[in-house]
């Protein structure tokens, strides 16, 4: 055994079952934290996770902006139509897809924290640019350039999360990075109201000052992160001490993510053979459909229910509100229960009440209610990514999860905004109908992974040995026979 692997070894203790349903944890000392343990948290979460909070927020805005743009003129300045108005909703996750497969790579091969801070820095000068576009094929190109940019955002910051985070602590902070899409609802909501009562200053009209502002600010914190995101924790800005170095040891022998610079095919291809990957691409498919379809269209169908153009953009603030609530509620929901499938199943229920409201109610106000029900499906990505961070280990084939879930995420949110067809407006009550059945499916696919990983931990229950595995071995979690899936 390596010398690595033998100081890992000398620090981590046995399994032991915990619970009712046959899940299995590291023994104490992965939840009952020493006081200096506590501290290196507090000191990695300080300097963590704001940063990558601002870069989820910014995320948003980003994602939000055209819409907000939609009620400020920019369809009449560049004689644009709904359709083509559709289209750029789709089109930035054309981007998105094109870039997921050399993400993948890239991800394994260059400083993660180096790597999003050049794509920030690229996403922001696009969005300045976007500012500039005269017509729907300028428009296009830019959505889709900026698709490329920030589709690296959410698997680096995943596998950051993945590599420095216990697994019994990482829901709760993917729960903490998802609230900035509630915080970017809010903030990005009023900040446009301000914006939109700038009107034409300087030659430059309220929408086009938007992607400017938002512009100039995403460059910056590309600068920031370049410098300072921490992505190991090797990162010189956390600056271990030697107790520190021995806790980040054990820490990364309870989430068994190791980082590797080597690719390992044959995981791709282990991945590619299970049925889980292929239920969660079509769990995360499924969920943005509606993620894609309500974000674009967040301010037109709120619009439509008879409010005007400032009115609809500050009652998105409400939207962000609720999605902070939401997923506050799943990560307190896990904590408390040890559940990460549950916990997403009762956020699609809720999520699914609020479709069908948007399905049947008549198209006034009273929408409104529905409309801030179907945010629920925030919590339930939160766990969605927790279900991947707990259930999976191998450095590529972890990678290659979060690169899944990624394809999906994009054709979900490029098909949702082409679900809103003109004819059916304001109400689109069709594809409202639509989102209602994607979360009955998710449901059901995620019933069917929770019962087949509760198949092997029960297998395993007797075949699992006192020592555990050597991380560094870089093995999957079919490989490890030791490893005990989080359900």
């Amino acid at each position: 055994m390596s010398e690595k692997a033998e100081k890992s070894s000398t620090t981590s203790s046995s399994f032991e079952e915990k619970g009712q349903n046959n899940h299995f944890e590291v023994s104490n000392e992965a939840f009952v934290k020493s006081d200096a343990e506590k501290r290196f948290v507090r000191k990695l979460n300080s300097r963590l996770l704001p940063l990558a909070s601002l870069i989820i927020f910014l995320q948003f805005v980003d994602k939000a902006a055209l819409s907000v743009a939609a009620v400020l003129g920019i369809l009449q300045d560049t004689n644009m139509s709904m359709s083509d108005y559709s289209w750029l909703g789709a089109l930035f996750y054309l981007g998105y897809f094109v870039w997921q497969l050399p993400n993948t790579y890239f991800l394994q091969k260059f400083p993660i924290g180096k790597y999003l801070g050049v794509l920030l820095i690229l996403w922001g000068v696009i969005t300045i640019a976007t500012a500039f576009g005269k017509n729907f094929t300028q428009l296009a190109i830019l959505r889709v350039l900026l698709g490329v940019f920030e589709a690296g955002t959410y698997p680096a910051l995943i596998m950051i999360f993945n590599t420095l985070y216990r697994r019994s602590e990482q829901s709760a902070c993917f729960g903490f990075l998802y609230l900035s899409n509630g915080v970017g609802s809010a903030v990005g909501s009023a900040a446009a109201v301000g914006i939109a009562k700038m009107g034409n200053r300087h030659g430059i009209t309220a929408w086009q000052w938007g992607y400017v502002i938002w512009g100039v600010i995403t460059v910056s914190i590309g600068i920031i992160s370049f410098i300072f995101l921490i992505d190991s924790p090797e990162s010189w800005f956390l600056q271990l001490t030697e107790e520190e170095k021995e806790i980040v040891k054990l820490r990364t022998q309870d989430n068994a993510v190791v980082r590797k610079q080597k690719v390992k095919v044959g995981q791709y291809w282990e991945a590619l053979k299970e049925p889980r990957l292929w239920l969660l691409f079509i769990t995360s498919l499924s969920h943005n459909l509606q993620n894609g379809g309500l974000v674009t269209y967040s301010t037109v169908l709120v619009h439509g229910l008879g409010f005007d153009a400032i009115e609809s953009i500050l009652l998105q603030i409400p939207s962000g509100a609720f999605t902070v609530i939401y997923i506050a509620i799943a990560v307190f929901i896990n904590r408390k229960m040890k559940q990460i499938i549950y916990t997403a199943l009762i956020c699609y229920s809720v999520s699914a009440l609020g479709c069908l409201l948007l399905a049947v109610l008549p198209n006034t106000g009273i929408k409104l209610l529905g409309y801030y029900l179907t945010w629920a499906q925030t919590g339930s990505y939160v766990m969605l990514i927790s279900i991947i961070g707990s259930t999976v280990s191998g450095y590529s084939k972890k990678i290659f999860y979060n690169g899944a879930n990624m394809l999906a995420y994009t054709i979900g949110n490029f098909a949702g905004p082409l679900m809103l067809v003109s004819s059916t407006q304001p109400a689109y009550t069709p594809t409202m109908w639509g989102f209602f059945g994607a979360n009955l499916l998710n449901i059901l696919c995620l019933l069917i992974v929770r019962l087949i990983l509760m198949r092997i931990n029960k297998k395993r229950a007797a075949e699992r040995s006192a020592e555990p595995t050597d991380v560094y071995l870089n093995l999957t979690d079919k490989e490890d026979k030791n490893y005990v899936y989080s359900l």
